[in-house]
């Protein structure tokens, strides 16, 4: 007798639909990618950084030039070797805090941009407009494929978040004003 009473007391479960699978914006999750790769390659810039602490920058460079059979009278590896002897422990840190910054920075973007989060369009937006005058100065300054190519994207990336970010505006205006209406009859 109390097993059946327990057997009635039970409600039944509730039978869970399976919730449409929601479709990502194609556009966002490209940007979103850009932007972890970046991150990525900021963490390897910060990582070797740390590693090269406490070591002679320039003696290493010249080891891993001879190990990839780099001509050791050629200019760009009497250059490098040159530059890396101006880096010493303190700007290493330094190198090393802003890259992971950045990384930290760039990984926060591109998940809110593949989770498709107002604050990660923004946040991108925000970015990626306060370095384009550097950007254009840089290109103006010296012209390469690289740099026009690094604008363009950014660019590209701005104007597509601005149009995104102000078509879901005028989306949300339209959703009050229609609420406001039902809500005056």
């Amino acid at each position: 007798m109390v097993y059946s009473r327990l057997k009635t007391e039970i409600p039944p479960r509730p039978i869970h639909k399976p919730r449409p699978r929601k479709h990502h914006n194609r556009w966002l999750v490209l940007i979103a990618a850009f932007k972890l790769a970046q991150a990525l390659l900021f963490i390897a810039i910060g990582l070797g950084a740390r590693h090269m602490l406490h070591k002679d920058v320039g003696d290493e460079l010249a080891v891993l030039a001879d190990h990839l059979r780099f001509n050791p009278e050629s200019r760009l590896v009497n250059f490098v070797l040159e530059k890396a002897s101006l880096l010493n422990d303190p700007l290493l840190r330094r190198i090393g805090f802003v890259a992971f910054s950045y990384a930290g920075l760039g990984l926060t973007e591109g998940i809110g941009l593949y989770l498709e989060k107002a604050w990660g369009e923004y946040m991108t937006l925000i970015i990626t407009v306060s370095f384009l005058p550097w950007e254009c100065i840089e290109v103006l300054r010296r012209l390469t494929w690289p740099r026009v190519g690094l604008l363009t994207i950014n660019a590209l990336v701005f104007f597509y978040l601005l149009q995104l970010v102000a078509e879901r505006g005028r989306e949300r205006m339209a959703r009050m004003r229609s609420r406001s209406r039902q809500g005056a009859h």
